[in-house]
């Protein structure tokens, strides 16, 4: 009579019941379903068959002892809590990770490393909690990437950080500052004299090469480039930035606008102030994500592949912890929707 739990079901498959029904030693079946370690294909074979018979579910716990593995690596974001949850960046970011682990048993932890909190961020992410960290929306004060690369801990980011020149640090991007100069020359072939830009912040990539692309196209044009009010990519701070300069600039005819969540904000500005989008003034912004379709009038928006970027930094962090070398990075060129808006 099959022995039975409390719960009136017979107890779990053991390891041993494994091993007796391949007909091999308990060490042999414990390597076998722990990557097949030396392990005769025969006896590989004849392991995944009894697991397959019995059912088998291999205890987690004892599996990370034997190959120090979590099987989770961190997804880790330096912003705060409203941000994560507002900003469709992250959603973005989340389906590429989550599309790059579909076929591997690893899961994402998400780690909101709060202003302030980098080293209590990188004390969890050395303890062994996880196996290795995705990093997204970089900040050059949470120093997340030298603190990553002294501890040794896997890790790819989303966005060039800003300690790029060092050696062995790994990101995907998209090419910001070709981003930044194909939206401005946009403009500028359409016939707009007096454009002006609200650059992301000076402390992120994205905000330092976006408005370098856009004096690039600026100088390149032979026209002025002091049209410039700065935002932290949120809508609040790109109504604040819109306010700022057209009553600093009075004459501007264009802006482009380093994301379109600060794009949306100007765009209510714009309106608020009567000025017709894009007869008065065109707008131009960056993300290509789900807002600058809905916006009115819809945004002429550079792509940033967000979830193809964060897909490919999930396939390079699996290739790392599996033992790959180093690999340069890996930049997407931007593209150029047009829409009513410019």
């Amino acid at each position: 009579m099959t022995q039975q739990i409390e719960d009136g079901r017979p107890p779990a498959p053991t390891l041993e019941q494994v091993a007796e029904r391949a007909g091999v030693s308990r060490s042999t079946a414990s390597r076998a379903i722990n990557g097949g370690l030396r392990v005769s294909p025969e006896a590989q074979a004849s392991v995944e068959l009894a697991v397959a018979d019995l059912g088998y579910t291999p205890n987690r716990a004892a599996r990370s002892l034997v190959t120090r593995r979590t099987d989770s690596i961190a997804l880790v974001v330096p912003e705060p809590d409203e941000r994560v949850l507002s900003d469709p960046f992250f959603a973005g970011t989340l389906n590429g990770l989550s599309t790059s682990l579909a076929d591997s048993d690893v899961q994402v932890v998400l780690v909101i490393a709060r202003p302030g909190e980098s080293e209590r961020t990188v004390r969890y992410l050395r303890n062994g909690h996880v196996d290795g960290a995705i990093v997204v929306s970089h900040h050059r004060n949470d120093e997340l990437d030298r603190a990553l690369q002294a501890s040794r801990v896997p890790n790819v980011f989303v966005g060039r950080p800003l300690s790029a020149d060092d050696r062995g640090v790994q990101y995907v991007d998209t090419d910001n500052v070709e981003g930044g100069r194909i939206a401005t020359q946009h403009l500028i072939e359409r016939g707009y004299k007096r454009i002006g830009t609200i650059a992301g912040p000076q402390d992120m990539s994205g905000g330092i090469d976006r408005l370098a692309g856009w004096r690039s196209a600026m100088a390149a044009a032979g026209m002025a480039d002091d049209a410039i009010a700065y935002g932290d990519f949120t809508l609040a701070s790109g109504t604040a930035a819109a306010r700022e300069i057209l009553a600093r600039f009075p004459d501007i005819d264009a802006l482009f606008i380093a994301s379109d969540l600060m794009a949306a904000g100007a765009l209510g500005v714009l309106a608020e102030q009567g000025k017709e989008v894009p007869g008065d003034v065109a707008v131009v912004g960056y993300d290509n994500l789900g807002v600058a379709a809905s916006t009115v009038p819809p945004l002429t928006s550079v792509i940033q592949p967000v979830v193809a970027m964060a897909r490919a930094a999930g396939a390079r962090l699996l290739a790392q912890l599996n033992g790959a070398p180093p690999t340069e990075p890996l930049i997407f060129a931007p593209e150029l929707v047009i829409r009513a808006s410019a």
